[in-house]
């Protein structure tokens, strides 16, 4: 019987396309619905399970909480901010005392030539609703402990206020003072060793899932790589970033990554 270490990304209530969802992310309920399903009726097959958690305060540098636009009002949800925009007046933190440290945290940011700041909505916000795991997942993550005797591992991401962090591994930009914001490594061996197949699933394909899969090619072993199978069926990029999902699919593909839907794991 082929085994799998299965890691789930951020499969929470807030990108749930369900009422009262934050970030609803299209498809994304039925995508966890298919995996929960799928790991009560193969328990046996599955080595370890780790659960990551987006994780956050209500008020984060990239929330709309956090900004206000030149004349003082709000800044709409999915608003790019560059550093620019801050040294030229047109968006501001709302506690001005954060203004420098904003700004340099922009300009580092940027430097990493792999993104510009986007504001989001509030989102999974440590200890609401929206935090918690899918229910239909979290049911069967519960059997799968009961029947196993295993434990699954739950990892809270997103912690410090002052960067984003939309890798399971890491933050955008990785803060001197706080460990959380450093690469994960024990996260990483945990994966990169163990069954023979990984498999990855989560919410949303187009942004944590992507992010963390680029931190996987940068430090797994190729050869973790080439046993490693997204699940196509298992995860739905946000709305408007279809695109971007799709090229970082193919990305994968051509870095030795698998990608296919549930339904022919077993046969891998």
């Amino acid at each position: 019987m082929t085994t799998f270490d299965l890691l789930v990304v951020d499969p929470q209530n807030d990108f749930l396309d369900i009422a009262g969802a934050a970030l609803p992310v299209p498809g994304a309920n039925a995508d966890m619905d298919r995996l929960a399903q799928w790991l009560h009726q193969n328990v046996a097959a599955v080595q370890s399970l780790t659960v990551t958690l987006d994780s956050h305060a209500s008020v984060g540098i990239e929330r709309v909480t956090y900004w206000l636009q030149a004349d003082g009002t709000p800044v709409a949800p999915f608003t790019p901010i560059s550093a620019a925009d801050v040294q030229a007046g047109r968006f501001r933190p709302r506690d001005a005392s954060r203004a420098q440290q904003t700004l340099a945290y922009l300009q580092k940011l940027e430097a990493t030539g792999h993104r510009q700041l986007l504001v989001w909505p509030v989102h999974c916000v440590l200890g609401t609703w929206g935090h918690n795991i899918h229910s239909g997942l979290a049911q069967s993550i519960a059997h799968w402990e009961l029947v196993t005797g295993r434990t699954c591992e739950k990892v809270l991401k997103g912690l410090n206020p002052m960067t984003e962090q939309y890798s399971a591994f890491r933050a955008e930009v990785p803060r001197p003072d706080d460990a959380r914001t450093a690469l994960n490594q024990s996260l990483m061996h945990r994966l990169t060793g163990g069954a023979e197949t990984l498999l990855v699933a989560g919410e949303a394909l187009s942004h944590c899932v992507a992010e963390s899969v680029h931190d996987m090619v940068a430090y797994m072993p190729t050869q973790r790589l080439r046993q490693t199978v997204l699940l196509t069926d298992c995860m739905s990029p946000v709305a408007g970033f279809e695109a971007a999902g799709e090229a970082f699919l193919e990305q994968a593909r051509t870095r030795g990554l698998k990608t296919m839907p549930l339904a022919s794991v077993l046969a891998v």
